[in-house]
């Protein structure tokens, strides 16, 4: 029968020019189409970029504990009229007088002690870095899933494409019976022409399925970032893991969801905040320390010539004590951020418990609709041989041997949508325990 059905799959593309595949196009497996995803996909390379501004930040944060050194240096050229009368009588008239003024100067301030605020702030970079990977993940996640998804529509839709190549081969099988009635006066011709009629609308079927696949291998192609019209073929099946468990689900979720990390993740970062602003409340200690170097000349004036240069250093302590409420204010906004955080946690459990909860009973219903359909297609299968055996000898009318014929194409495609929203149910269940990667 599968022989058959290539065989007028062939007959029937290359009599209404309908494209056959290719043998050069390249098999694209699920494996591929996810390596070069997360190469390609512009929101996974976004997250990443992310990621490592929050790395770069923590990388330099040992900044915060060296000293600030800076080097300052200036020269300037005056010319001034100069008019000046002394208390011993004389005067001093001078025109364009000229005057040059260099100054150098090395400062350094290393602060020692600002309340320990400056290692709150470093493990609040980390922190921040640490949910920059999570993100990411979340995204990596979230893009695997889509992939897999797109991945299994084109195979869906290729299954679907088989089934209406088999349509066309039942229903070349009627035209020719139909057709040798009619010769032999044994049938009407009205037969003929229905089975024809159903024919025609099973090949336009099969051109509209094939543009199908196109626009699925399309969308695809956009996830992993490749040209749209970039041609590969796809497997022929849809594997389906039927051995998940809810209460292994819910035990991995809890520990390795990425948008639960997230949540605790911010909790982490606020509570850091909070440390780092209560810390703001404690003196500071600085060491500070320059070297300067000056010269001053001038054609006239009380100074004619003045050159300094030497080293000074000492310490400074500042403690703050009362800055309008300020600190104060940012304080309890801290403690409002934190609270917010743990709010947010308790949703994040709740939604990703309630999420487990509706996409194993999808799961479950799934898979207990493909055990059914299967059972379905195997005695739709055997009533067209049955019918289309009794057609052929005019036991039965046209009209039956349509029904079981329209029967058999629905309890086909029942099984190939049960076989692909099973996976879709699979696929967002390891999405939600955070361990799709596996």
């Amino acid at each position: 029968m599968k022989r058959i059905v290539i065989y007028v799959l062939i007959i029937w593309s290359a009599w209404c020019g309908l494209p056959v595949a290719a043998g050069a196009q390249q098999m694209m497996s699920l494996d591929d189409a996810i390596s070069i995803g997360l190469k390609n996909n512009y929101d996974i390379l976004m997250a990443k970029n992310q990621e490592d501004a929050a790395a770069l930040n923590y990388h330099y944060a040992f900044g915060a504990f060296l000293p600030v050194l800076d080097l300052n240096g200036s020269r300037t050229w005056t010319t001034a009229n100069i008019s000046q009368k002394y208390s011993n009588g004389n005067d001093v008239e001078r025109d364009r007088s000229r005057s040059n003024n260099v100054s150098l100067s090395a400062d350094l301030d290393w602060t020692l002690f600002d309340g320990l605020r400056v290692f709150a702030a470093k493990d609040r970079l980390k922190a921040i870095q640490e949910a920059g990977t999570l993100t990411v993940k979340d995204q990596v996640v979230a893009t695997v899933a889509n992939i897999i998804s797109a991945y299994y529509a084109i195979v869906q839709a290729k299954q679907q494409l088989a089934s209406i190549a088999e349509q066309m081969s039942i229903s070349q099988e009627r035209v020719n019976i139909a057709n040798n009635k009619f010769m032999s006066g044994l049938g009407s011709k009205i037969d003929l022409l229905q089975a024809q009629v159903d024919l025609n609308a099973q090949k336009s079927a099969y051109l509209l399925q094939q543009t199908l696949i196109e626009e699925n291998k399309a969308s695809l192609n956009q996830l992993i970032a490749l040209p749209p019209d970039n041609q590969y073929l796809v497997t022929d099946t849809i594997p389906v893991r039927l051995d998940l468990q809810l209460a292994t689900l819910q035990q991995k979720a809890k520990a390795n969801n990425p948008g639960l990390l997230l949540a605790q993740k911010d909790i982490d970062i606020s509570r850091l905040s909070l440390k780092e602003i209560q810390r703001s409340r404690l003196p500071t200690i600085s060491f500070h320390s320059s070297y300067s170097y000056t010269r001053q000349s001038s054609q006239a004036g009380f100074s004619l010539f003045n050159k300094n240069k030497g080293i000074n250093y000492g310490f400074s302590a500042s403690l703050p004590v009362f800055h309008g409420f300020y600190t104060t204010q940012q304080i309890k906004s801290a403690q409002l951020d934190v609270a917010y955080g743990e709010l947010n946690l308790k949703n994040q459990q709740s939604q990703v418990s309630l999420q487990l909860q509706n996409a194993f009973k999808d799961y479950n219903y799934y898979k207990q609709a493909m055990e059914l359909e299967a059972e379905n297609l195997d005695v739709a299968e055997e009533n067209v041989k049955v019918t289309l055996a009794a057609f052929r000898l005019g036991q039965v009318t046209s009209l039956e041997i349509k029904e079981a014929q329209q029967s058999l194409g629905a309890a086909q495609l029942r099984l190939i949508t049960a076989r692909y929203n099973a996976k879709l149910a699979e696929t967002n269940l390891l999405r939600i325990q955070g361990d799709l990667l596996r």
